[in-house]
């Protein structure tokens, strides 16, 4: 994978300067992870992490979305956009771990439309970046109770925790 400050930049650009094509190359390192032969002959759908509507609105698209496209071709997996939003919890960004798994618990359930696509299936969560994975267990926890058999989930990045050491690449 590409160091952490091209990883950052990357992410920076797909999420705040508007540039939705760099999810391109991004879903292709993304793509050349290595799974468990078991997990890539199960996989049946793709299901990108929803965004707070206002965001995407201001935003123009979901940046898990079009990385779960981008990452669908390398695949030959289907994108289901599975999940929806309960309720709008306030940005993730500012708060500690423990605020972060408050903030978004109970904050997704699957979409009526998504749940013949989810029930008894093997679903691949797909973000942008991992943090605390806050957003990713209530996603996961969601698809669960909406019927999926097994989640499995892909991201980008990962933040840095406190305590990481620096890369001597950086």
């Amino acid at each position: 994978m590409t160091p952490h400050g091209v990883t950052s930049q990357l992410v920076h650009a797909l999420k705040y300067d508007g540039w939705p094509q760099v999810a391109n190359g991004m879903a292709a390192d993304m793509a050349r992870l290595r799974w468990p032969v078991d997990v890539v002959r199960e996989r049946a759908c793709l299901v990108p992490v929803p965004l707070v509507s206002w965001r995407e609105r201001e935003r123009g698209y979901n940046q898990a979305q079009v990385l779960a496209r981008a990452l669908a071709a390398h695949w030959n997996v289907p994108v289901r956009t599975a999940l929806t939003r309960t309720r709008m919890p306030t940005s993730q960004t500012r708060l500690t771990p423990g605020e972060r798994s408050v903030n978004v618990t109970r904050a997704f359930t699957v979409a009526p439309a998504g749940a013949p696509h989810v029930h008894g299936a093997h679903c691949v969560l797909v973000d942008d970046v991992v943090t605390t994975a806050a957003t990713l267990v209530a996603c996961a926890a969601a698809l669960v109770d909406g019927g999926a058999r097994i989640v499995s989930c892909v991201t980008f990045g990962r933040a840095p925790a406190i305590g990481d050491r620096r890369s001597p690449l950086e």
